[in-house]
């Protein structure tokens, strides 16, 4: 997350890909889905950035969709959206969608590819729980990638929140653990979603009805929320403005984003901003 904030994902730091199969099967985000404006140039954006195809359905005329991820996996789908427009400044949506990666080799090696082909990292942050990279796609979506410390190195407060800050993120440290990087491993997921929303109270209640609870908060500005006490899986902040508009289905930008949690039945809901969240 940026703002001041912290942002991560589940447990990493796993020891093998046993272990990395095993969390696949279990972690609560699967998959989220953007409408976008040119599919062939955000394709090119995504592979460059280390995801495989493994969905192409476009059709001559330049619509239909492609999925994206690794392996087998789809982790983002790209829809492209005939007749739409750029989202306006002040409205809910996407803030970004968070990349989990292994552990901090691959993101390191990830930076270190960054830096090598002279592409573009729009920021960078350590928080504690996590250290993170930031990006945008060329149609504005912003993008988080990071990895996750070991949970039992996680720290609280007398309060009993989570320790999380906003810092400098140590580079060199992370390029000295890099290695040749030709895209993500099988071990990435979709970390954790952050949405820009107009109401943190309706938005809490909505996804409280999901299991979620909160583990952060920042008065007046956003919420942290997980399942199984992680840093978070889902941010909501009001950096857009309070009681902006909801999500306009003819918009580019966010489509949808897929869960799927053990006692959940599958369904479609719209969130509070008009936010697709498809229960698989």
């Amino acid at each position: 997350m940026n703002k001041n904030v912290v942002t991560g994902q589940e447990v990493t730091g796993l020891k093998d890909k046993e272990a990395s199969d095993e969390s696949a099967q279990t972690w609560p985000l699967r998959r989220v889905g953007l409408r976008v404006h040119d599919i062939a140039t955000s394709v090119d954006y995504y592979t460059q950035l280390g995801f495989a195809i493994v969905r192409d359905e476009r059709d001559q005329q330049g619509g239909g969709s492609v999925g994206l991820g690794v392996g087998n996996q789809e982790i983002l789908s790209l829809r492209a959206f005939a007749g739409g427009h750029p989202r306006q400044r002040r409205t809910a949506g996407l803030y970004h969608f968070a990349l989990l990666v292994g552990d901090d080799v691959e993101l390191g090696s990830f930076l270190k590819h960054r830096i090598d082909h002279q592409l573009p990292i729009d920021g960078a942050s350590d928080h504690l729980v996590s250290q993170a990279l930031y990006l945008s796609d060329p149609e504005g979506n912003g993008i988080e990638v990071y990895a996750d410390r070991p949970r039992e190195t996680w720290q609280f407060l007398q309060d009993g929140q989570l320790r999380m800050d906003t810092i400098r993120l140590n580079a060199p440290a992370l390029l000295q653990k890099a290695q040749p990087f030709d895209g993500f491993s099988n071990r990435l997921r979709l970390g954790h979603m952050h949405l820009n929303v107009g109401n943190l109270e309706r938005s809490m209640a909505f996804y409280q009805i999901l299991g979620m609870n909160l583990i952060v908060g920042i008065p007046g500005q956003a919420d942290f929320l997980s399942w199984d006490g992680y840093h978070h899986h889902l941010g909501i902040n009001l950096w857009a403005g309070r009681n902006v508009p909801p999500v306009e289905p003819d918009a580019y930008g966010i489509d949808f984003y897929e869960i799927k949690r053990e006692g959940l039945a599958p369904t479609t809901l719209q969130d509070p901003d008009g936010v697709t969240v498809i229960v698989k």
